[in-house]
């Protein structure tokens, strides 16, 4: 019986594609395809970085790293407990987002004004969508990429997140989509750090 697929084994997959400087497109598709393999792997996160962090950065909440490429990917276990939710916000690289546990309801904008007040922006709800186990988020930095977060259930929704840049020191910005304010913010450290 083979082993099952593993976070050594996507790293490894995601690291050969890098370094084949595929296209972003291949990279995406294929490292999805990856990550759901991955996610659904019931011993992809260990047990310890599926719970929100005891003295987290955000109440309910815990972004954990799991793995830091020399090419600039970012491994991250994250933790949405109950209730818990980020509001809109951009990432400023490529993502990918993998439901290991529970559900995770994700909210995309799509951006309509031509950026040239920092301070505002125009956001247009493009969709709603329940991601369920198994299940693989695309963020098509530029084209595709701002969205909210929700956890709607009482259990822990545990994720996988893999971006083409580390996250923390990284200048992004949080959207208000009501009053269209936008909001500069850094991740400063992961809860395992």
């Amino acid at each position: 019986m083979a082993a099952p697929y593993s976070l050594h084994d996507f790293i490894s997959g995601m690291e050969d594609l890098l370094q084949q400087g595929v296209d972003e497109r291949t990279l995406l598709e294929t490292g999805a395809a990856l990550l759901s393999r991955l996610v659904n792997n019931p011993l992809a996160v260990p047990p310890e970085y599926r719970v929100p962090a005891i003295n987290g950065r955000l109440p309910n909440h815990a972004t954990y790293l799991l793995h830091l490429s020399p090419t600039g990917m970012s491994v991250t276990a994250v933790v949405w407990g109950p209730g818990d939710q980020a509001p809109p916000h951009d990432h400023r690289a490529w993502g990918l987002i993998g439901v290991a546990a529970n559900q995770i309801q994700e909210t995309r904008y799509r951006r309509l004004d031509n950026e040239a007040d920092p301070d505002m922006a125009q956001l247009e709800l493009s969709s709603v969508q329940i991601h369920k186990r198994g299940e693989v988020s695309i963020l098509w930095p530029g084209v595709d990429e701002i969205h909210g977060m929700n956890n709607p259930t009482t259990e822990n929704t545990v994720e996988i997140h893999v971006y083409g840049k580390d996250m923390k020191g990284l200048q992004r910005t949080r959207f208000d989509p009501d009053t269209g304010a936008v909001r500069p913010f850094i991740t400063d450290r992961y809860d395992n750090d």
